[in-house]
Order: structure tokens, then C-alpha cells, then sequence
């Protein structure tokens, strides 16, 4: 049995490389549900649109009715995935994990099939190794093959220190697939050494290796730098409805092909043939309409036209209560979650980007509370502040 050219478009769609296609579409033609793998650190409470991309590919293997093996590396997220890194990671505490674990279950399923979804936690495995058993498995790889790996090469080179943790990880991480005899394994291109790993894993246990499918890394509204809580140039499954319409409409117009294609249904193609702004606001609506539906997204969309394309206030803003007296601009805005941190909103403010009362602020400025205050931060972030 093959696979039609309608899901093979459905499933080819956005990757950035696949190994191999051959291997897939054979996997795809037999008579059982594969097991598709996604591995996911909890390293941080939100997902954002970044971790949709494959999200959603794998929503696209659950339509046509295979299984998602969901790996949350609880085990795994203490010692820090090494990918892309220039230095340690810090390590995180149980207690941390166990919160962003949490946190990840009740996102997904607002893309996924939970039916089809074995949600797995790692340390169920890697715990039971024991001491023997880790070094069964570290005895399967070479610290030359290792020091492959672009981001260890690099360390190595500049004398910055890698851990023997470190080294472990793509050996951990590759045994996921070993214990859930994944058939598929998917994830950002940043991933391929340890994708490849899980491959080379499974042939030493005598199981089919796995195909691996890579998807691009999606740029964050900055147009730059990868999407990521730490560049503060995300958007998150847990923003408001407004907040998502808002921010997508920001996103720099280079950027609509590549969210319509990896985020969307959407024809990239068709966009091109409509006006730049109708467009972003159709890209905008499409994306936000996923998590919250049309109804809302088309409300948000509405808000969005009134207060931006006709310079009002919104009408539903929200309120952070404080104490009266003097507060320093900067504390003020972190603590209003107008910025995830100080110089975040030093940054702001030093871009002109924050207001209070309709007056641009600085870093240097303070505010003596004693009635509530409106602070806008760029042209659609509003707070209202009122003492208490």
C-alpha cells in the first residue's frame, strides 16, 4: 500500500530535510498506526508559535491516523539540551520541571489528538538504567563522534568547558527513541545531531531506525533571531486572543510566506496576490483563530482595525494594582509585566516606546502614584495603573 500524492503533500509540507523520503514513504505504506516521537524539555512554562511548527506536523501524522508519542524530558531538561549552545546551562531544579511539565500538557492538546497522543515523561526510562545501565549506553558512542557536533566542536576549540553531562545528552536523548521504538522522530534542524543519534541508537538495539524529519526554526517577530522566550520575541499558545492578532500584525512582511506555510493552510502563494496588510491581517486571523476560533480572532481583528488604524484607546485594558508613592519607570514596567525584565524595559525606553498619560518616558523618570495612570508601551500594549 503507497500513500497518495494529497497526503504525502499534507506531511512533506515545510520540511527542511528528511532522512530519508524513501524510508518514509515506505513506513507510510504499511498496514499499522506508526509511531511518530517529539521530544520536549520543559525548560520553560510557555510554548510559543515556534513549537507549533511541529506541533502541528504532528497533528498532520495524527489525521491520517498514526500515534504521537509526546516526550516530555523531565529526566533530560536537568541536564540542558547542549544544541546551539555556546556555554553550560544552568541546571534546573526538579521542582521547575515539574511545573513547565505541567504547563506543556495542557498546551498541546490544543493542537493535538489527545486520542492519538501517549504523553511519556523520560525519567520513567532513564531512572531505571541505574548505574549499570548508563554506562551500557555511553559505551555505544566516542567522544570523537560527539565532538562532531558543530556546538561542542566550537567549545572545544575556544577552550570553553564542556560537561560530561553535556556529552551525555544526545546518548540520553537518543535512547528515548530506543524505548518507544519511535518509527518517526520530528524536530527543529538545530536538532539534527541528536535526531541522527537516536537513528544510530536504535540499529545497536536491533530496531528499525527511525526517519528523521527536520523542521526550519521559525524567526521570531524581530525577523532576526529565532523565536524564544529569552529574545522577548514571541508569541505564546497562552497569549490572549488580542495579544497573538497584535503581535502576528507586527511580524516583518518578509516573514508571511514562512508563517503561512509552517503555521497555516494557507496558500503562500495566494497571499502574495493581495494587498501586504489584508494579507498579514488574513495570516493573523488564521493563526489566532487556532487556539481561540473565528469568533474571537475576527473580534480581535476588529479591536485591532479600531484602535490601531484610527489611533483610540482600547477599551478593555488591563489593570495592575500597586501601592501609592514614588516608583522608578523601570521597576514599574516589569512589575506590570510590560516587560520581562529591567533591561528589556530599559531597552524600551531608550527606544521612545513607552508612554504615561499620552507623555514619553525615560529611563531616568519616575512616577508619584496618587490617581490611576495609562502606560502604553509601542502601539499596542496598554496598562492601566491605579494605587490602591
Amino acid at each position: 500500500m503507497g500513500i497518495s500524492t494529497e497526503h504525502w503533500q499534507k506531511i512533506a509540507r515545510g520540511c527542511a530535510e528528511i532522512i530519508s523520503e524513501e524510508d518514509l514513504k515506505d513506513k507510510l505504506g504499511k498496514d499499522r498506526p506508526l509511531r511518530i516521537k517529539l521530544g520536549v524539555d520543559p525548560t520553560a512554562a510557555d510554548l510559543h508559535l515556534g513549537h507549533l511548527v511541529v506541533l502541528r506536523k504532528l497533528r498532520a501524522f495524527q489525521d491520517l491516523g498514526h500515534q504521537v508519542e509526546f516526550i516530555i524530558g523531565d529526566f533530560t531538561a536537568r541536564i540542558g539540551d547542549p544544541s546551539g549552545q555556546s556555554a553550560t546551562r544552568p541546571p534546573l531544579q526538579p521542582q521547575q520541571v515539574w511545573e513547565h511539565a505541567k504547563t506543556y500538557q495542557d498546551q498541546v492538546f490544543r493542537v493535538l489528538d489527545k486520542e492519538k497522543t501517549h504523553v511519556r515523561f523520560n525519567s520513567a526510562w532513564l531512572n531505571a538504567l541505574g548505574i549499570q545501565g548508563l554506562l551500557d549506553l555511553q559505551r555505544r558512542a566516542s567522544v570523537a563522534q560527539l565532538l562532531q557536533r558543530a556546538d561542542f566542536a566550537e567549545r572545544y576549540e575556544g577552550g570553553r568547558p564542556i560537561s560530561l553531562l553535556e556529552l551525555s545528552y544526545p546518548i540520553l536523548q537518543g535512547y528515548d527513541s530506543v524505548a518507544v521504538q519511535s518509527d518517526v522522530e520530528l524536530g527543529g534542524t538545530d536538532q539534527k545531531f541528536n535526531l541522527l543519534m537516536g537513528r544510530e541508537m536504535q540499529v545497536d538495539y536491533h530496531q528499525e531506525p527511525q526517519v528523521v524529519m527536520m523542521m526550519p526554526l521559525l524567526e521570531g517577530l524581530d525577523g532576526v533571531r529565532k523565536m524564544s522566550k529569552s529574545y522577548a520575541n514571541y508569541v505564546a499558545f497562552n497569549d490572549t486572543a488580542k495579544d497573538q492578532f497584535g503581535k502576528l500584525m507586527s511580524i516583518p512582511d518578509a516573514l508571511m510566506t514562512k508563517y503561512a506555510e509552517l503555521l497555516t493552510e494557507l496558500d503562500p502563494a495566494k497571499l502574495k496576490e493581495i494587498h501586504p496588510r489584508e494579507a498579514k491581517e488574513l495570516l493573523a486571523r488564521t493563526i489566532t483563530s487556532q487556539f481561540y476560533g473565528e469568533s474571537a480572532a475576527e473580534n480581535a481583528a476588529a479591536e485591532f482595525r479600531r484602535v490601531f488604524s484610527k489611533n483610540e484607546i482600547p477599551e478593555d485594558i488591563p489593570e495592575f494594582r500597586t501601592f501609592r508613592g514614588t516608583h522608578r519607570i523601570v521597576d514599574l514596567l516589569v512589575a506590570a509585566n510590560m516587560a520581562p525584565s529591567k533591561k528589556e524595559a530599559r531597552r524600551l525606553l531608550a527606544q521612545g516606546a513607552v508612554e504615561v498619560d499620552g507623555k514619553r518616558v525615560t529611563e531616568r523618570d519616575s512616577i508619584e502614584l496618587q490617581a490611576p495612570v495609562l502606560i502604553q508601551v509601542g502601539k499596542r500594549r496598554f496598562v492601566r495603573v491605579v494605587p490602591t
